[in-house]
């Protein structure tokens, strides 16, 4: 998981990372979150403001700032912005009532001031489910293709059973990579 990637960076100097992960309530951040942490997964109750999760390793340090997705909650998700690194948006990808709402934060949160050019990774989470709509569906609905400022990823995953979210933290090891060379 986490750790492999941070064992791939141990060549690089110290370095701190600030990622944010959003995502409309229920989307599975904090499982993914837990995930992420090598957690147990099996009881997530929803959040209400905030979880942080940093994972030392050789010299690096990753620090994951989960935001309740709750409507009243999104109107403070920019107050967490600053000095992101890189931007986690979850998707439950089997909630189709509600892809053009979360499309619609989405597109606000990229036009964020402190979010220009930061790296996004989309988790289309929920793919063991079987009405989930694919990663590529998805990335069509968001409209991902015009994002032109920043390097982006629409990863398919499942955060319950970890499926693809390797694939998404190989992704972000390489943003790591390319942004220190």
């Amino acid at each position: 998981g986490l750790l492999s990637v941070i064992q791939r960076l141990k060549g690089s100097t110290e370095q701190e990372l600030r990622i944010v992960l959003l995502g409309l309530d229920n989307a599975g951040k904090t499982t993914l979150l837990k995930r992420l942490a090598s957690e147990e997964v099996s009881t997530i109750t929803p959040t209400q403001g905030f979880n942080i999760k940093s994972v030392h390793s050789h010299g690096f340090k990753l620090n994951v700032w989960d935001i309740g997705g709750q409507r009243s909650i999104r109107p403070y998700w920019r107050k967490y912005l600053g000095s992101t690194d890189l931007l986690i948006y979850v998707i439950d990808s089997a909630d189709q009532k509600r892809f053009e709402e979360t499309g619609q934060e989405l597109a606000e949160l990229t036009e964020e001031e402190s979010l220009m050019g930061v790296p996004l990774l989309v988790f289309a989470n929920k793919q063991d489910l079987v009405s989930a709509a694919p990663a590529a569906e998805i990335a069509e609905g968001l409209s991902l293709h015009t994002y032109r400022d920043r390097e982006w990823q629409i990863q398919a995953c499942s955060a319950l059973s970890g499926e693809g979210v390797q694939d998404g933290m190989n992704w972000i090891s390489s943003q790591i990579m390319n942004r220190n060379k």
